[in-house]
This record gives structure tokens, sequence and C-alpha cells, in this order.
């Protein structure tokens, strides 16, 4: 019963983080929460028993952040 309420913890986490980003005006901190949300999507996968997934998001969403902060650093950092 535990592992349900993190769970659905989790995906409530997850839905806020994705409304945040979308209203977010900066693109540097909307970087910043897509590596949380990478990391929250990791724990779920993690929960319910697929590590080898959950390593995959890991060294994606690293792979994704760092990616994105340099393409960020080349552009206006603000939406308009």
């Amino acid at each position: 019963m535990q592992a349900f309420l993190i769970e659905a913890i989790l995906l409530l986490f997850l839905i806020a983080i994705t409304i945040v980003i979308i209203l977010n005006k900066d693109l540097l901190a909307s970087v910043i929460i897509y590596c949380v949300f990478s990391f929250c999507t990791m724990l779920l996968y993690i929960m319910m028993g697929a590590p080898d997934v959950a390593f995959t998001e890991a060294v994606i969403g690293v792979i994704s952040t760092i990616y994105f902060v340099i393409a960020i650093r080349t552009t206006d950092r603000w939406c308009k």
C-alpha cells in the first residue's frame, strides 16, 4: 500500500513539474526543472522494478540537460 502512495505522489509531482516547465519564461530554469523531472521519472522506474530503464533515464537526462545548457548559453536566456 505504501508503494502505491509513493508512486501516486511521484506522478502528481511529475504533473506539477510539467506545468511549471510549460509556464516558465526563463529557459535555463526550465532546463533545471526538466532535470528534476528526469530524476523523478528515474525514481518512479526504480519503484516499478525497472532499474535498467531507470539507469537509461538517468544517463539521458544528464546528457540532454548538458546539451540544453550549452544551447541556451548561445541564445537569449529569456523567452519573449
